[in-house]
């Protein structure tokens, strides 16, 4: 934790007054030199001196800014109030929010018999006092004596007549019954920080000068004076820096304390009140007094997509108090509370580095091929991938020409080929000789979609190398009978091996069979071959001609799958014969009540 010096708070800044001696006019006044009053050996108070005082005249004005000057330059300068004045103020305003320490008053005059020390923390709407001072505590302010009662809010210590000049009032904000372990604490803050401080004078007393005769109207010594008013404190910064810089609307003066701090810690505001702009990871905190804890703001993730970041509690709490930034205004065509991923219309180029400017490339989709109603209708293309949406029969990353089996490339996407097996795709004439499609039982299923170990379900990306088609994107020329879920008896003559909710991620082409990838969501029941809930194959033991799996199993969609198993070779089939239906939570808990109790 940091901590700016301390200084004068008064120095370069004038005090108001409510009155000042000659403001209206000429005014006459009687003292006592100094040199009689604060000779020891005198009996009394000597011959008073009698002058005259006027605002308007420079050698006879004795101006509130007269208190807060050089006292080391100027010794004898003073601030006078009116004559005949029993309440007078004396307020300091701040143009911010300082820290205070102690303040003394060094009286020309006899120190009041009565008197208030006050701060405000909210520039002089509402006032709370610092200190009491009387020459009777309880008779003035009904407040036992703090040379009776320690800690008490009145004091007797600084109301005496005597000295009769040169007599001091000095207030300590941290005393033995103030105490304050961490001075950024809101205790500390609460007892420390002000925005403006006023001395309230409110009863007058006179000196007691023994064997002297008064020779002047006693009015004439009837006012206040002060050679000098010192506060002392510092900038306010929450512990977060240890120098301060010129603040609004005041003036430049040597020595002057400053109220705007140059913070550190990645912190800023006047008083470092606040993380820098692109530092809100985590709660800003003011620096620790007593163990000396910078308590630093944290940068926020933003891939150097952000110039901001603001504080959201509720991402903070979801991530275990770790991390609660969210990224303001991503830049670059990124999105997210990181700028973590392409705004919809760009996907991410796997070749740069996520914080580079160019991460994001725009769609290149073919406008006549590719689908305007998507999973979510503003992507134009994968944002991971940047292959195109395509409309029905339409294939290639850009939705660019027809897929194998389809023709007439148009706005409305392809049309099937009226053959068994593929035709011209400009004209939809059908091909003769050899089929298409050289596999034995008679079906290709493209590798369509590939979920590499390392990426999310949402790593989808086409294979130029096998063209085809999948009941996903055009199911009208995929059709296979199958298997409904009929009575209780019915499904327990099947004798299944294995009920699974599964999600279908990939399909695969081996040449002799395919294989479907899918992610295990919940086991209803296992049989000799073991089942977690992971990514694992199943096998499709038929085809269609069409080269569709029968089964129909569209990847991305989640299954209720209940097949036989090969428990010589672990592999878990589906069949003509096997269950496959969409998941829906009544059927899972239908067939979850069968398996429990029908099944015996």
């Amino acid at each position: 934790a940091c901590n700016p010096p301390v200084g004068n708070l008064a120095t370069g800044r004038t005090p108001v007054t409510t009155t000042t001696c000659g403001q209206n006019s000429t005014e006459l006044y009687c003292f006592y030199p100094d040199q009689n009053l604060l000779h020891h050996g005198s009996p009394g108070c000597g011959q008073p001196r009698c002058t005259k005082c006027n605002t308007n005249q420079p050698n006879n004005s004795h101006l509130p800014a007269d208190m807060t000057d050089d006292f080391f330059a100027n010794p004898i300068s003073w601030w006078q109030s009116a004559q005949g004045v029993h309440r007078e103020e004396i307020r300091l305003d701040f143009e911010t929010e300082f820290y205070l320490t102690h303040v003394i008053a060094v009286f020309k005059s006899p120190r009041p018999a009565a008197m208030v020390l006050e701060r405000s923390q909210d520039y002089g709407q509402t006032w709370r006092p610092y200190k009491y001072f009387s020459v009777n505590c309880t008779a003035t302010f009904g407040l036992q004596d703090d040379l009776i009662e320690e800690g008490s809010m009145c004091t007797s210590r600084y109301s005496d007549a005597v000295p009769c000049t040169r007599g001091e009032v000095i207030y300590r904000a941290l005393s033995p019954t103030n105490k304050i372990e961490d001075p950024y604490s809101p205790e500390a803050q609460d007892l420390l920080k002000l925005t403006n401080l006023r001395l309230l004078l409110l009863k007058r007393q006179e000196c007691p000068c023994h064997g002297s005769g008064l020779v002047e109207k006693p009015q004439r010594f009837a006012h206040y004076a002060i050679y000098d008013l010192i506060i002392r404190g510092s900038c306010f910064c929450n512990g977060h820096a240890e120098e301060c810089e010129l603040a609004n609307r005041t003036g430049v003066m040597e020595n002057m304390v400053h109220g705007k701090c140059v913070c550190r810690h990645n912190t800023a505001g006047d008083h470092c009140e606040k993380c820098a702009p692109l530092y809100n990871d985590q709660p800003w905190k003011p620096g620790d007094g007593k163990t000396g804890a910078p308590n630093e703001c944290r940068k926020c993730h933003c891939h150097n997509h952000a110039e901001s970041c603001h504080f959201d509690l509720s991402v903070w709490l979801a991530s275990g108090k770790h991390s609660g930034g969210v990224c303001d205004n991503c830049k670059h065509n990124t999105e997210g509370h990181r700028c973590q991923r392409c705004k919809p219309g760009f996907y991410r180029d796997r070749g740069k580095p996520m914080s580079s400017p160019e991460v994001c490339k725009p769609c290149a989709c073919q406008p006549r091929g590719s689908a305007n109603t998507t999973f979510s209708s503003s992507w134009r293309c994968h944002p991971r991938t940047g292959f195109c949406y395509c409309k029905p029969g339409v294939a290639g990353p850009k939705c660019d020409r027809c897929l194998v089996g389809y023709w007439g490339f148009g706005e409305n996407g392809c049309r099937p080929c009226d053959c068994a097996r593929d035709c011209d795709q400009r004209t939809g004439t059908c091909f003769k000789g050899e089929p298409f499609f050289k596999i034995p039982i008679g079906g290709r299923i493209p590798d369509l979609i590939q979920t590499p170990t390392n990426e999310s379900e949402e790593e989808w990306r086409w294979n130029d190398h096998e063209q085809g088609f999948s009941a996903l994107r055009h199911p009208e020329k995929c059709v296979c009978k199958e298997k409904v879920l009929g009575s209780v008896s019915d499904f327990c003559q099947m004798k299944y091996a294995y009920v699974i909710k599964a999600r279908i991620l990939s399909a695969h082409d081996k040449g002799t069979h395919a294989e479907v990838v899918v992610k295990v969501k919940k086991v209803l029941k296992s049989g000799k071959v073991k089942i977690a809930r992971s990514n694992r194959s199943i096998y499709p033991e038929s085809w269609t001609n069409r080269g569709c799996t029968c089964p129909i199993l569209n990847p991305g969609t989640d299954y209720l799958i209940a097949g036989q198993e090969d428990s010589r070779t672990g592999k878990l089939l589906v069949n003509m014969n096997s269950l496959v239906k969409p998941w829906k939570a009544y059927l899972g808990k239908q067939v979850s009540d069968i398996l429990r109790t029908g099944c015996k």
